[in-house]
């Protein structure tokens, strides 16, 4: 079945919904990263259809565009969950000062956090209640997505992406992780060994923070910079079949 396309409000947060199905039952939320238009990861439910054959018609795929247009943002229509300032982000990535980053709470995370919570709930709503569900994202998008799974009061996602995050709130996401709140949750990492934005050894952290928590846990290193390889987007068409696997 074709693959198709309309926008949806789910909260307060603006999507794009893509299936094949008449009634899908799994959604698949997946969130963009800093600077990136709402609709930038939509081109990627396409291959992930392909690869999932007959199981496509069993997930929703989600996008939602993140809430904040700032100034030097909006004149590209680049979106983000939070403010940064990439300057000093750079900077201390490039200085080699990144871990310090690692235990900060990043201003406006825990309001970006809720946005998206609600967000999600609404779609789960919309499925019921009680069914499996995906949650990712990329970059900034992964962080959201973590420190949503970590600390609000979602239902635990069967499968959280992680493609080019890192760690931030160190402190409240080790915590969650040693109460067990990602122990019945997979999750998919992966990250470029050249990623000159979030390097390669933050994405380290949080492999260690997660196989600590003994967390079930992949994490896919790749010769590349801050991207989405082929070969982690197939492995997400992998675990995607697994999780429909349980389902039925």
């Amino acid at each position: 079945m074709p693959l198709e396309f309309r926008r949806h409000q789910y909260a307060s947060l603006d999507t794009v919904v893509a299936q094949t199905g008449p009634a899908p039952s799994i959604p698949v939320i997946l969130c963009h990263g800093y600077g990136a238009g709402g609709s930038d990861l939509v081109s990627l439910a396409e291959p992930l259809v392909d690869w999932l054959e007959e199981a496509s018609e069993q997930f929703q795929f989600v996008f939602p565009a993140a809430p904040l247009s700032p100034p030097e943002l909006a004149m590209y229509g680049g979106r983000a969950w939070w403010e940064i300032n990439m300057a000093k982000l750079l900077a201390a990535s490039q200085s080699g000062s990144f871990e310090e980053l690692h235990d900060v709470e990043p201003p406006g995370i825990e309001q970006a956090t809720n946005v998206l919570a609600a967000c999600v709930r609404a779609v789960l709503q919309q499925h019921g209640t009680t069914g499996p569900y995906v949650l990712g994202g990329f970059s900034q998008g992964a962080m959201v997505t973590m420190n949503a799974a970590l600390r609000s009061d979602l239902p635990r996602p069967d499968l959280l992406i992680q493609f080019s995050g890192t760690v931030v709130c160190r402190p409240q996401w080790l915590a969650a992780l040693t109460a067990g709140r990602l122990s019945k949750t997979s999750v998919l990492q992966s990250h470029g060994r050249q990623d000159a934005i979030l390097p390669f050894s933050s994405a380290e952290v949080l492999c260690r923070l997660l196989e600590d928590a003994n967390v079930d846990h992949q994490f896919m290193a790749f010769n590349g910079s801050h991207t989405i390889p082929m070969d982690a987007l197939m492995q997400l068409a992998v675990k995607l079949k697994q999780v429909a696997l349980k389902e039925n």
